[in-house]
């Protein structure tokens, strides 16, 4: 098949393309390389089963194709505030964008959406029932109402236009190609840990998250993609840690010697975050199977060897110590 990737150079979209790729379909990477590079999707550039297109999804943009995998915002706190109207706009008219070209060309249409759709919950684990308790003017809301829109959008383009549609809700997930400047927590504390700097801690560490690794999300994807489901689907590791927990655990993994420091919570920050997957189970037979201890080996590995090629890597942590 001729399949559509927006986003495609980015952290999750780079890994889903590999397996695309090893599948044997024709891919076109779409990206306007905001937080994506092009490393990423390196592998891939002289195969003649894959093409990079420089492009902004708020643009329109005519192509051919089969599936298209909307993948393109940028979903890191850090990213998606330093330029909130964009966010909101890449969620909107990005989606509009692709929604139009998937009617045109009869393509199946899949939307990553998120679990910031739930907001602050209310109800734990959440379900794909539960509406989210969300700050529709907070500072989170760019990221949080943008998504929620675009499942809007994603639903009325099949209900009035017939567009077949896929849509997931992806919870937390890391692993190799996380950006190191991204702010959230699995990069935050690796990179803190691997630099030799005291890891942040925000509140008292209390707060919970579900960390799924990318190659278990990756399969997810492409088994909603291939099956009759709709969606929407909670995609994410139904484990529930604390954030001290994780902390702790990437301490023991890279610098035991590393400190704790504590700062105040951010604005509208989750205190809870678990997915209820009991709908993947049923209608994908899906369920994650790389634990977060073998997950984070990969991405500390991962992490370490770039900060050395950068040389940012503490002496303290240099290659062959911390495991």
């Amino acid at each position: 098949m001729r399949i559509l990737v927006t986003g495609g150079a980015g952290f999750i979209g780079s890994h889903l393309i590999d397996r695309l790729m090893e599948a044997n379909h024709e891919v076109i990477c779409l990206d306007n390389f905001y937080t994506g590079r092009k490393q990423n999707v390196l592998q891939w550039l002289n195969h003649p089963n894959f093409e990079l297109i420089r492009h902004d999804v708020t643009e329109p943009i005519r192509l051919e194709v089969d599936q298209i995998y909307h993948l393109a915002c940028p979903a890191s706190p850090v990213h998606y505030q330093y330029n909130p109207v964009k966010t909101i706009k890449t969620n909107v008219m990005g989606t509009l964008n692709m929604l139009g070209l998937a009617k045109r060309v009869k393509a199946r249409f899949f939307l990553a959406s998120t679990s910031e759709v739930y907001g602050d919950p209310e109800v734990h684990p959440q379900p794909e029932e539960y509406r989210g308790s969300v700050n529709t003017i907070g500072i989170r809301s760019c990221y949080d109402e943008g998504k929620r829109v675009a499942e809007t959008l994603a639903f009325d383009y099949h209900r009035q236009n017939d567009v077949d549609i896929r849509v997931v809700r992806i919870f937390n997930t890391y692993g190799p190609r996380m950006l190191e400047n991204d702010g959230r927590v699995v990069s935050n504390f690796i990179v803190q840990a691997l630099q030799g700097v005291p890891l942040t801690v925000y509140g008292d560490g209390a707060q919970t998250r579900s960390f799924c690794y990318v190659s278990d999300l990756v399969e997810g994807f492409i088994r909603l993609m291939d099956s009759d489901y709709i969606g929407p689907i909670n995609l994410g590791n139904p484990g529930e840690y604390t954030i001290l927990e994780l902390a702790q655990s990437v301490q023991k993994m890279v610098n035991p010697n590393a400190e704790l420091k504590y700062e105040p919570l951010p604005q509208d920050d989750p205190r809870r975050r678990q997915p209820d997957i009991t709908k993947a189970k049923t209608m994908l037979e899906w369920e994650p199977v790389v634990p977060l201890t073998e997950g984070l080996e990969l991405t500390i590995a991962d992490f370490r060897a770039r900060l050395e090629a950068q040389g940012k890597l503490a002496a303290s942590v240099s290659a062959g110590s911390g495991f």
